[in-house]
């Protein structure tokens, strides 16, 4: 079982704008609790977590805060938090910096404790930061994370380095609170921190899912437009988006999960536009019924407009991609010889 907060808040100058407003949400008690329908799930989730972290508040405090609402709520006659808000009166009661390391940790990865977060933090990622610390440092944020994401950042880890962290879990007893707390501590005002500015999204990924959405017109003319004054952008974009015909790569687990996730009318209609070996993959993937059933319906669609199988084309591929986010299929990428597949 968790460890419940130790700390014992007795001076309301020292908390936070979150801290006080849980302080107030706990107050009022359960039967109050419509109040919280009026938050975003943002708001939510940072009371939330100042709330687990409150620890012992001492009545007094409890009285303070309290006034201070009522002041609060008799002189505007309402509030409400946002980010601006919280940030404006952090920025009353501690250093710019902190205010900055702790707006940016809010934003950053959703999780409960410190391990959670980094659960949601790209390995590549945090392999770039662990491979300065310790070994022993590492191995325990190793064991603290979940064991498939742990695998993904030794793996990105330098080999040598890897190798001694492994060791050191081997070897490794049970760790104490007080180093556990500063592991954790320097996790947060170190790497936390700085996260926003570590994971910027790649500009020709971002634009690859934006070509991805144009229609086969638009996407064709911005590409050629693109070629001619940056040819290298242009592939690399290029290389990045993932059409309807990469469909092509989907293992045969992979095309049957997908065809219990589409519906049937809207496969018909971008299978009118799709090469004959995609087409003959999907066929070959259905029972025999099922497959004579598609190209019956297929022929009796007659002529139909580009942009409708380009849209019908789009949803699939955004399917398959909310698909493989979840891990129910892997799409193989179409520049790596990484994610082909071997039986």
């Amino acid at each position: 079982m968790a460890k419940a907060p130790s700390k014992n808040i007795v001076d309301p100058a020292r908390m936070t704008g979150a801290e006080k407003c849980a302080v107030i949400l706990l107050a009022l008690g359960e039967e109050h609790a419509a109040v919280w329908k009026a938050l975003d799930e943002e708001e939510i989730k940072e009371i939330s977590q100042a709330m687990a972290g409150l620890g012992n508040v001492t009545a007094s405090v409890v009285e303070q805060l309290l006034m201070e609402f009522v002041a609060g709520m008799a002189n505007s006659g309402a509030i409400m938090g946002t980010f601006d808000q919280t940030q404006k009166l952090l920025a009353s009661i501690m250093p710019g910096d902190k205010v900055d390391s702790l707006m940016e940790e809010i934003r950053g990865p959703a999780g409960r404790t410190m391990w959670d977060k980094l659960g949601n933090v790209s390995e590549a990622v945090l392999a770039n930061y662990l491979k300065n610390e310790y070994p022993q440092t590492v191995a325990v944020v190793l064991s603290k994370i979940k064991p498939d994401h742990a695998s993904r950042v030794l793996s990105s880890l330098p080999e040598d380095f890897a190798l001694e962290c492994v060791m050191r879990m081997l070897r490794m007893e049970p760790v104490q609170r007080d180093i556990l707390d500063k592991i954790e501590h320097t996790l947060r005002n170190e790497f936390m921190s700085n996260l926003a500015r570590t994971t910027k999204r790649d500009s020709h990924e971002m634009m690859a899912d934006i070509f991805n959405a144009f229609d086969r017109q638009t996407e064709a003319r911005f590409i050629t437009a693109l070629e001619e004054r940056n040819r290298e952008a242009a592939e690399r974009i290029r290389a990045l988006m993932f059409v309807f015909e990469d469909l092509s790569k989907l293992d045969p687990g992979g095309v049957q999960t997908l065809l219990r996730t589409v519906e049937k009318d809207r496969l018909a209609l971008s299978l009118k536009g799709a090469s004959d070996a995609l087409r003959e993959m999907f066929f070959s993937n259905m029972s025999e019924r099922a497959s004579k059933i598609m190209r019956e319906d297929m022929e009796s669609m007659g002529p139909v407009r580009l942009k409708d199988v380009d849209q019908a084309q789009m949803a699939i591929v955004q399917i398959a991609k909310d698909l493989a986010n979840k891990g129910d299929i892997m799409l193989a990428g179409s520049g790596s010889g990484d994610d082909e597949l071997i039986y």
